[in-house]
Protein backbone atom coordinates (compact mmCIF):
# COMPACT_ATOMS: atom_id res chain seq x y z
CA UNK A 1 0.00 0.00 0.00
CA UNK A 2 1.33 3.34 -1.03
CA UNK A 3 0.20 6.67 -0.21
CA UNK A 4 -1.81 8.80 -2.46
CA UNK A 5 1.00 11.62 -2.37
CA UNK A 6 4.78 11.61 -1.48
CA UNK A 7 3.17 14.46 1.27
CA UNK A 8 6.25 14.57 3.28
CA UNK A 9 8.78 14.71 0.04
CA UNK A 10 6.46 17.59 -1.39
CA UNK A 11 8.30 20.89 -1.62
CA UNK A 12 4.89 22.29 0.04
CA UNK A 13 3.40 19.67 1.84
CA UNK A 14 7.41 19.49 3.55
CA UNK A 15 6.65 23.68 4.13
CA UNK A 16 3.07 23.07 5.64
CA UNK A 17 4.52 20.02 8.01
CA UNK A 18 7.47 22.33 9.06
CA UNK A 19 5.37 24.77 10.40
CA UNK A 20 3.05 21.86 12.13
CA UNK A 21 6.38 20.28 13.51
CA UNK A 22 7.24 23.57 15.31
CA UNK A 23 3.91 24.09 17.20
CA UNK A 24 4.48 20.06 17.81
CA UNK A 25 7.76 21.16 18.99
CA UNK A 26 6.77 24.19 21.58
CA UNK A 27 3.99 21.26 23.26
CA UNK A 28 6.40 18.32 23.51
CA UNK A 29 8.64 21.13 25.39
CA UNK A 30 5.63 22.48 27.71
CA UNK A 31 5.10 21.40 31.17
CA UNK A 32 1.81 19.30 29.99
CA UNK A 33 3.61 15.55 30.83
CA UNK A 34 4.68 13.55 28.06
CA UNK A 35 2.59 10.20 29.42
CA UNK A 36 -0.75 12.26 29.04
CA UNK A 37 0.53 13.98 25.58
CA UNK A 38 1.17 10.61 24.19
CA UNK A 39 -2.58 9.01 25.68
CA UNK A 40 -3.99 12.12 23.81
CA UNK A 41 -2.01 11.58 20.76
CA UNK A 42 -3.13 7.94 20.54
CA UNK A 43 -6.88 8.31 21.48
CA UNK A 44 -7.40 10.93 18.83
CA UNK A 45 -5.69 9.24 16.28
CA UNK A 46 -7.60 5.43 17.24
CA UNK A 47 -11.25 7.92 16.86
CA UNK A 48 -9.87 9.80 13.73
CA UNK A 49 -8.94 5.87 12.07
CA UNK A 50 -5.19 7.36 11.38
CA UNK A 51 -3.44 4.05 11.46
CA UNK A 52 -0.29 5.58 11.17
CA UNK A 53 -0.39 8.09 14.14
CA UNK A 54 -2.03 5.37 15.82
CA UNK A 55 1.27 3.15 14.82
CA UNK A 56 4.04 5.90 15.93
CA UNK A 57 2.23 7.11 19.10
CA UNK A 58 2.18 3.50 20.19
CA UNK A 59 5.27 3.01 19.51
CA UNK A 60 6.26 5.93 20.85
CA UNK A 61 4.71 5.50 24.41
CA UNK A 62 5.76 1.98 24.80
CA UNK A 63 9.25 3.09 23.84
CA UNK A 64 8.97 5.98 26.40
CA UNK A 65 7.99 3.07 28.80
CA UNK A 66 4.22 2.79 28.89
CA UNK A 67 3.24 -0.29 29.79
CA UNK A 68 1.31 -2.72 27.18
CA UNK A 69 -2.00 -3.17 29.35
CA UNK A 70 -2.57 1.02 29.25
CA UNK A 71 -1.77 0.87 25.53
CA UNK A 72 -4.72 -1.61 25.05
CA UNK A 73 -6.78 0.17 27.14
CA UNK A 74 -6.85 3.64 25.77
CA UNK A 75 -9.50 3.20 23.37
CA UNK A 76 -11.71 2.00 26.33
CA UNK A 77 -10.18 4.02 29.07
CA UNK A 78 -13.74 4.97 30.66
CA UNK A 79 -13.81 1.75 31.64
CA UNK A 80 -9.91 0.75 32.72
CA UNK A 81 -8.98 1.65 36.07
CA UNK A 82 -5.30 2.09 34.82
CA UNK A 83 -5.59 5.71 34.25
CA UNK A 84 -5.26 8.72 36.87
CA UNK A 85 -7.71 10.65 37.21
CA UNK A 86 -6.12 14.12 35.29
CA UNK A 87 -5.27 11.43 32.29
CA UNK A 88 -9.23 10.91 32.23
CA UNK A 89 -9.61 14.51 32.11
CA UNK A 90 -7.50 14.87 29.27
CA UNK A 91 -8.74 12.04 27.36
CA UNK A 92 -12.17 13.60 27.84
CA UNK A 93 -10.99 17.10 26.46
CA UNK A 94 -9.53 14.77 23.41
CA UNK A 95 -12.42 12.72 22.57
CA UNK A 96 -14.26 15.83 22.98
CA UNK A 97 -12.68 18.43 21.16
CA UNK A 98 -11.59 15.40 18.17
CA UNK A 99 -15.38 14.57 17.81
CA UNK A 100 -16.19 18.90 17.99
CA UNK A 101 -18.53 17.73 14.48
CA UNK A 102 -20.26 15.41 15.95
CA UNK A 103 -21.52 17.36 19.17
CA UNK A 104 -23.93 19.58 19.10
CA UNK A 105 -22.38 22.37 22.04
CA UNK A 106 -18.90 21.34 21.54
CA UNK A 107 -16.39 20.65 24.22
CA UNK A 108 -18.82 20.80 27.35
CA UNK A 109 -18.41 23.21 30.69
CA UNK A 110 -17.93 20.03 32.34
CA UNK A 111 -15.16 18.56 30.50
CA UNK A 112 -13.38 21.46 30.60
CA UNK A 113 -13.75 21.91 34.35
CA UNK A 114 -12.08 18.81 34.73
CA UNK A 115 -9.56 19.25 33.19
CA UNK A 116 -9.23 22.69 34.96
CA UNK A 117 -8.78 20.51 37.99
CA UNK A 118 -5.64 19.20 37.17
CA UNK A 119 -3.61 21.13 34.69
CA UNK A 120 -2.78 24.71 35.24
CA UNK A 121 -3.24 27.41 32.67
CA UNK A 122 0.01 26.85 30.41
CA UNK A 123 -0.81 22.74 30.56
CA UNK A 124 -4.30 23.83 29.41
CA UNK A 125 -3.30 25.48 26.26
CA UNK A 126 -1.26 23.24 25.57
CA UNK A 127 -3.38 20.39 25.74
CA UNK A 128 -6.04 22.36 23.92
CA UNK A 129 -3.12 22.75 21.49
CA UNK A 130 -1.90 19.02 21.07
CA UNK A 131 -5.32 18.21 20.60
CA UNK A 132 -5.93 20.77 17.28
CA UNK A 133 -2.12 20.00 16.09
CA UNK A 134 -2.92 15.79 16.53
CA UNK A 135 -6.12 16.30 15.01
CA UNK A 136 -4.37 18.13 11.82
CA UNK A 137 -1.65 15.46 11.49
CA UNK A 138 -4.68 12.70 11.41
CA UNK A 139 -6.37 14.33 8.75
CA UNK A 140 -3.03 14.88 6.56
CA UNK A 141 -2.53 11.04 6.96
CA UNK A 142 -6.30 10.05 6.50
CA UNK A 143 -6.48 11.80 3.49
CA UNK A 144 -3.33 10.79 1.82
CA UNK A 145 -3.96 7.49 3.45
CA UNK A 146 -0.50 7.05 4.93
CA UNK A 147 0.32 3.37 5.62
CA UNK A 148 0.37 2.24 8.79
CA UNK A 149 3.27 -0.40 10.53
CA UNK A 150 6.67 0.81 9.48
CA UNK A 151 7.14 4.08 11.82
CA UNK A 152 9.99 3.33 14.13
CA UNK A 153 10.58 5.14 17.30
CA UNK A 154 12.17 8.17 17.00
CA UNK A 155 12.29 8.10 13.18
CA UNK A 156 11.23 11.93 12.97
CA UNK A 157 13.77 13.09 15.46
Amino acid sequence: MDARLDYFGNALGARVLKHINSANKVLTDSTLPQTTQELVKIRASQINGCGFCTDMHTKDAAHAGETPQRLQLVATWREATVFTDAERAALELAEQGTRIADAAGGVSDEAWEDAAKHYDEDQLAALLSLIAVINAYNRVNVINQTPAGGYQPGQFG
